[in-house]
């Protein structure tokens, strides 16, 4: 609580760095809405995946939403910039990739989804025609976290915000986490808020709604995360969270407080181990977290983790094979049975795509 308040007071005094990087933003948003700086288009179906804050509304998800909805009814293929990954340039997953190669998002959709296309590209200007030439068959690329860069025109922009943290009650980097305009919502054809209650009412809706103010045009829709049950990281054996069972949590993502609401649901007692987001784990954390699961007095214990943080303890399969370490995933459960309506709107976008351009 007081390392919190403390990280909270400290940003609060970079509030002029704050405002100096609000007025370069601005600046570069202006030179691409005046046309000074050219944005491209490409003959074909782009959805781009984004926020305006930094890390922690639920894209990789929105990403898997997608492929998993559209990969039997399009050739649907995903470009990402690989952040944190150790190589560069465009790359394109295959068998021998790893987290190192491409990151850890991209690693996690081709170990789901073999046969989708998954690329990685810091310029997608210039990876999206690479992967077209690798896979000239594909009829839609799915653009993940590339609301903000605005060199490429995505045909559909699918704006995520957390119900926790909305863009509308944020302020910019490094006092808050918004690293865009908040006026850049304007440019999305879907908003959705992520991360709400299971419960959300009619009333708080229509009260969100009224915040957000979305544009004639503009869709808004609400999701709850809803997780599976945990399988082990190697054996892929499922098991269920019961009350009776300690946990040792172990997470490199932005925000894991999602997570720990359910193991405070679900479990008997558990502690974390928390690194920073896209942590690259050494041999030495591998020894903490050994170490610190030894500690654990309860006979029923386990070790849990998120896909992202799996696909990068995979290096170290013969030193956690042995391990009753288990992997939690999660997805976005559409609320006010919506789901349906946000399906549609994605597939028509891809069908009628030449009749819009």
């Amino acid at each position: 609580m007081f390392s919190n308040f403390f990280l909270k007071s400290f940003r609060i005094f970079l509030l002029p760095v704050a405002l100096l990087y609000w007025g370069v933003i601005g600046i570069r948003n202006w030179l691409f809405d005046k046309k000074i700086i050219g944005s491209t288009s490409f003959g074909l179906p782009l959805i781009c995946v984004g926020n305006l804050s930094v890390g922690g509304t639920g894209k990789s998800p929105m990403v898997e939403y997608l492929v998993a909805g559209l990969k039997d009814q399009f050739r649907v293929a995903t470009l990402s910039r690989g952040y944190k990954r150790k190589t560069k340039g465009y790359a394109l997953a295959g068998k021998q990739s790893s987290a190192l190669d491409i990151g850890d998002e991209p690693m996690q959709f081709h170990q789901k989804f073999p046969e989708v296309p998954v690329a990685v590209g810091e310029e997608r200007i210039e990876a999206i025609p690479q992967l077209l030439h690798d896979r000239p068959g594909t009829e839609v690329i799915i653009l993940d976290d590339a609301f903000q860069h605005r060199s490429v025109r995505a045909g559909l922009n699918i704006l995520l915000t957390d119900y926790n943290n909305l863009f509308t009650r944020d302020f910019y980097l490094p006092t808050g986490d918004l690293r865009d305009l908040k006026s850049g919502y304007k440019r999305a054809d879907i908003i959705v808020v992520t991360k709400c209650p299971k419960d959300l009412d009619e009333a708080e809706r229509k009260k969100l709604a009224e915040e957000i103010r979305p544009l004639p045009g503009q869709q808004l829709f609400f999701t709850a995360i809803e997780y599976s049950r945990p399988y082990h990281i190697i054996t892929k054996e499922e098991r269920g969270l019961e009350k009776n069972v300690d946990i040792l949590l172990v997470t490199g993502i932005a925000n894991p407080r999602p997570l720990k609401k359910l193991l405070e649901e679900h479990s008997n007692t558990y502690q974390m181990i928390q690194y920073a987001d896209h942590h690259i784990f050494t041999i030495d954390d591998l020894r903490d977290i050994r170490q610190s699961f030894q500690k654990l007095t309860a006979r029923n214990k386990v070790i849990l983790t998120t896909e992202k943080d799996a696909v990068r303890l995979l290096k170290f399969t013969d030193e956690i094979r042995e391990l009753p370490f288990y992997v939690v995933p999660v997805r976005h459960r559409f609320l006010f049975d919506e789901g349906p309506v946000f399906d549609r709107r994605v597939a028509d976008f891809i069908k009628n795509f030449k009749k819009e351009e």
